[in-house]
């Protein structure tokens, strides 16, 4: 028996350094003090140093932050980065939406979205999960199975990213385009709660991003022990996917619906921590042709949510391939619209933004994970491969 012995000797792989970028207050004075860069007693001040260097300047480096002395700086990039992650594909809408493909890790890809015209000035739909759990059969993106959860500092990365892209920094610029930002990308987001309080935490803080936390909206499809929760931890305006206003129909549409049903989903929003007029629930209700969108849908869901303080964005489906739906005509859209406006509710259409590049509601990741299958499925056959 002959026996080879591998000779060749790989490298060890750098070790990864922790990103400042992606942490809380308390998080980032604990690691300057346990990585020896100051004493616990200057932790504070250079806490706040580096915090807005790095969320109202955007900073990418240590050697841009001018007000550190520079061993300071030397001991920061010996022990931390403050860098980006790796831009897969940035792709542009012809109505100015804007999509990035995002990867954080080997094998950890995201996509984000930024809508102009959203909100004050425009918002940043960002991700919580790699894929998703929730199997809702209107969506495309919960037709992909479930990675991981995100760290917070991926989360917040979504954030710099387009920031950077949009031109957003200081953060503190009057003119910004990025007013709101919404966790309604890939994912749910209160099966990730702690990371998304977290993410919330950095980006409203007044001396970094500084986007008040009315202008934060977490979309859940119904995770009812994590409302309450989310409520106290984070004081972000809650958006509810809905979609049908009986349980027969959302067991089908929202299958978490088995698990946590109409009549818990409404009272733990009526037990919500702030709700009031001035902070509405945001229920969103995708239009499908011949299944939630004939008049007496429409007065089923009126009825619903008799009570609640609420608006009700009614969303065309946007299509994928494969899908069993199709979108409901503009008709049929108007009258379903009309029937709640006269009960009372906002009920704005949402215009589809972003189909051309599946940026759209419910068609986020189908396209790259697309792409790549056919990529790794012509390199199988090629000879060698």
């Amino acid at each position: 028996m002959s026996v080879t012995l591998d000779l060749s000797r790989k490298p060890p792989a750098a070790p990864v350094k922790p990103n400042l970028g992606g942490m809380t207050r308390e998080q980032l004075r604990t690691a300057l003090i346990e990585g020896g860069v100051c004493p616990s007693e200057k932790a504070k001040m250079r806490t706040g140093q580096i915090w807005r260097w790095i969320h109202d300047a955007g900073a990418t480096s240590f050697d841009a932050m001018t007000n550190i002395d520079k061993g300071t700086r030397e001991a920061l990039a010996e022990r931390f980065e403050v860098s980006r992650p790796e831009i897969v594909e940035r792709q542009v809408s012809t109505d100015g939406t804007r999509k990035w493909l995002i990867r954080t890790a080997p094998g950890i890809e995201i996509e984000t979205v930024f809508i102009p015209g959203v909100g004050r000035a425009g918002a940043l739909c960002v991700s919580s999960q790699v894929g998703c759990t929730l199997n809702c059969t209107f969506c495309h993106t919960g037709t992909q199975a479930l990675v991981r959860n995100l760290t917070a500092a991926e989360i917040i990365a979504q954030v710099q990213v387009a920031k950077d892209d949009l031109g957003e920094w200081p953060s503190d610029k009057h003119d910004r385009d990025m007013s709101n930002i919404v966790f309604m990308g890939m994912g749910e987001p209160l099966y990730n709660m702690d990371a998304v309080a977290d993410a919330i935490d950095v980006i409203s803080d007044g001396e970094g991003i500084g986007l008040s936390r009315r202008r934060i909206t977490v979309s859940t499809s119904g995770v009812v022990p994590e409302l309450k929760p989310l409520g106290e931890r984070t004081q972000a305006m809650l958006a509810i996917s809905l979609h049908a206003a009986t349980d027969a129909l959302r067991d089908v549409l929202v299958p978490i619906n088995k698990k946590y049903p109409i009549a818990e989903l409404m009272a733990g929003i009526r037990a919500y921590p702030g709700l009031s007029n001035a902070r509405r629930v945001t229920f969103e209700y995708v239009m499908l042709k011949g299944v939630n969108d004939s008049p007496a849908d429409a007065r089923a869901l009126v009825q619903l949510l008799k009570g609640i303080p609420a608006k009700i964005n009614l969303i065309p489906f946007n299509p994928w391939p494969g899908s069993p739906y199709e979108c409901s005509s503009w008709s049929t859209i108007e009258i379903f619209a009309a029937i709640v406006n006269k009960a009372g509710y906002a009920s704005p259409i949402r215009t589809p933004r972003g189909r051309d590049i599946l940026a759209a509601c419910g068609q986020l990741k189908s396209e790259s994970e697309k792409t790549r299958a056919s990529v790794r499925r012509k390199l199988a056959v090629q000879p060698g491969a």
